[in-house]
């Protein structure tokens, strides 16, 4: 039996507006895929917070090689500041803000709505705050800005892991194609290869299956590649963990199918034989198929699996940041590098998996973030 024809552009563009309305693609097994939030919820959110989802059965373990916090015996830390979070991050931070007063009731952290990162980054820059808790990295102009007025980049560690697939909270991210589709895995060269023009990586461009490994009649079909629109947290983190080296930062190809938002994609994906697409794992339905990455040729390929998001094996997992002025090569404010050595303790990194919503960095991880601080 001939395989069915690629669908026209057309077409397809029909199809994936007809079933995002509907609603009509499947989720993961036992689940619904999500829907765009709301005006009022979108308001709601800015002034308390985003309500929290219903914690994975399956939870991560503590990372038993964390140090433990050793408070300041040295110094007595005092003072009043300000800060702002992402509405996913206002409920932690306050959890973390009310653990280290214990420890100093004389410092206050103030944490006001609106809870929204990008505003958070902005007054910043304006310096109107001096810490903000943020669940993407910053936005490229977020970090331009900032420059232009201080002349270094703002100072910025991660300070948690992103979640396994909880709809708006970070979720990791994952490539798939379509059912019938035989790939199995991506590396991050490959990635690059596909969808940027700029190939950091050393990449000829890949525009067919058969530059992929796929034979028969898979071999010659042109890649039909979907992706969210920049500007975007998801198109940036890829962008960033793929198209981009160094300092030299990756730009998209031209014939990408660019959607508005990432909620699209996946029936995109499903409806068409030949395509390949990304999207956090809470918007991806069971009608695709998620394929493995790995990080370079010749590396492990990793499923976007639970255990591995976990352990932070997986190459897509997400990142949350604490974000501040830091002057290079001047120490950081003494409270506020007192809270964030706090927030990298195993006391502080508990305070997230108490919360059973975001995983806690690992050992590793969380000794990058304090190495910042030197």
């Amino acid at each position: 039996m001939k395989p069915p024809l690629a669908l026209s552009r057309r077409h397809l563009s029909f199809v994936v507006l007809i079933t995002a309305a509907l609603g009509a693609a499947c989720a993961l097994p036992g689940r619904e895929l999500p829907k765009p939030p709301t005006p009022p919820e979108q308001a709601l959110w800015k002034q308390q917070g985003r309500t929290l989802p219903v914690p994975e059965k399956q939870q991560p373990a503590l990372d038993d090689t964390l140090p433990r916090y050793e408070p300041r015996r040295d110094l007595e830390l005092s003072g009043h500041f300000k800060g702002a979070s992402s509405d996913v991050l206002a409920a932690l931070t306050k959890q973390w803000i009310a653990a280290f007063q214990k420890y100093y009731p004389k410092v206050i952290l103030d944490l006001p709505p609106p809870y929204a990162g990008s505003l958070g980054a902005l007054e910043l820059i304006k310096g109107d705050l001096q810490f903000v808790m943020v669940s993407r990295e910053l936005k490229p102009t977020d970090v331009s800005g900032f420059a232009e007025k201080f002349g270094y980049p703002p100072f910025s560690a991660p300070i948690s892991g992103g979640t396994y697939r909880h709809f708006g909270f970070l979720d990791a991210i994952s490539f798939f194609v379509h059912p019938d589709n035989p790939l199995k895995q991506l590396t991050l060269d490959q990635i690059d290869a596909l969808y940027s023009s700029t190939h950091h990586r050393g990449g000829a461009a890949i525009t067919t299956w058969g530059q992929l490994g796929l034979t028969g009649e898979w071999a010659d079909q042109p890649v039909h590649l979907w992706g969210v629109k920049p500007w975007n947290g998801f198109e940036e983190f890829i962008r960033q963990r793929a198209l981009s080296v160094g300092d030299k930062r990756g730009e998209w190809r031209e014939g990408i199918n660019f959607t508005e938002t990432v909620f699209p994609i996946s029936p995109a994906v499903a409806a068409d034989r030949y395509a390949l697409g990304y999207a956090g794992l809470a918007y991806i339905g069971d009608d695709v198929k998620l394929v493995s990455l790995a990080s370079s040729a010749g590396g492990p390929a990793v499923a976007p699996g639970i255990d591995e998001v976990y352990a932070a094996r997986y190459p897509l997992c997400r990142l949350v940041f604490f974000n501040t002025n830091k002057h290079p090569g001047q120490p950081l404010e003494p409270v506020l590098a007192e809270f964030l050595k706090f927030i990298l303790s195993r006391e502080g990194q508990q305070i997230i998996l108490d919360q059973a919503v975001f995983v806690p960095l690992r050992a590793g991880q969380a000794a990058t973030s304090r190495a910042l601080l030197q």
